[in-house]
């Protein structure tokens, strides 16, 4: 029988999520992206891994912050995504999309996300169904278009959207209770996303995570994966509209919500 990834979920900095992927064949432990190193350090700690890898989704700063000080420590190897290289410290490996990284016995599939970084990338373990999302996708939401135009951005989050419901999701960011607000102010008769908003309202009351979460339930609910969906594009007057400009449209009023 395969031994299985186990995933160790941890806060860092003010919002954002730590993740060490730790692959029971091998001992190799990485982290997805490098947001504090002391987090970081403290999770490894906790669990008694000591760190190999490090997987770098984009090149922000508070997802490669620690790169140079976990590297120095650990001797960890370092991959990230091809596009960002000019702009990211103490890469040892380039990836971009289609390409495959091996964790001991665990494969992670790289897919390219651009729009909140033109070089965003995203790793998806498809064998244990974890998709490690960075800042491309959140809970009922995405990432802000700080680089990209709306059409590759809407075209990459079609592509996640394409992956099994079951798929749990690891994001970048503790963002879930604000994009809840939001996406209701836009679809309020959406019944999956009325559940999912409860849901985490309780969470957060509680001091809970809302992430992983099920790329199923994502889909019905996250505005931004329904772009393409009738009452959207109502909701902005943009009828018959391409999607990509419904995607627009639902980005710009995040933005300014």
């Amino acid at each position: 029988m395969k031994m299985a990834l186990i995933v160790d979920v941890f806060p860092a900095r003010s919002d954002n999520f730590g993740y060490l992927v730790h692959d029971q064949a091998s001992g190799r432990t990485a982290a997805i992206d490098a947001p504090e190193a002391a987090a970081i350090r403290n999770a490894l700690t906790h669990r008694g891994w000591t760190l190999t890898d490090i997987f770098i989704t984009h090149h922000h700063i508070d997802h490669v912050e620690a790169i140079a000080e976990l590297k120095a420590a650990f001797g960890a190897r370092v991959v990230g995504p091809r596009d960002e290289a000019d702009k990211i410290e103490g890469l040892d490996e380039l990836v971009g999309d289609g390409d495959t990284i091996e964790l001991g016995d665990t494969s992670f599939a790289v897919m390219a996300t651009p729009g909140h970084t033109l070089g965003h990338v995203v790793f998806y373990n498809a064998e244990g169904g974890h998709l490690f999302s960075a800042d491309a996708l959140f809970s009922l939401g995405v990432g802000r278009m700080f680089e990209g135009t709306p059409g590759p951005m809407w075209e990459g989050v079609k592509r996640l959207r394409a992956l099994p419901d079951d798929t749990l999701v690891y994001c970048g960011h503790e963002y879930t209770e604000s994009n809840a607000r939001f996406a209701l102010s836009i679809d309020p008769d959406n019944a999956v996303l009325q559940k999912r908003a409860d849901e985490v309202k309780a969470l957060r009351l509680a001091g809970r995570a809302t992430i992983p979460f099920t790329l199923g339930e994502d889909k019905r609910a996250n505005p931004f994966m329904r772009a393409d969906a009738p009452e959207l594009a109502r909701h902005y007057g943009l009828e018959g509209a391409d999607p990509a400009e419904v995607f627009a449209a639902i980005r710009k009023g995040k933005d300014n919500f």
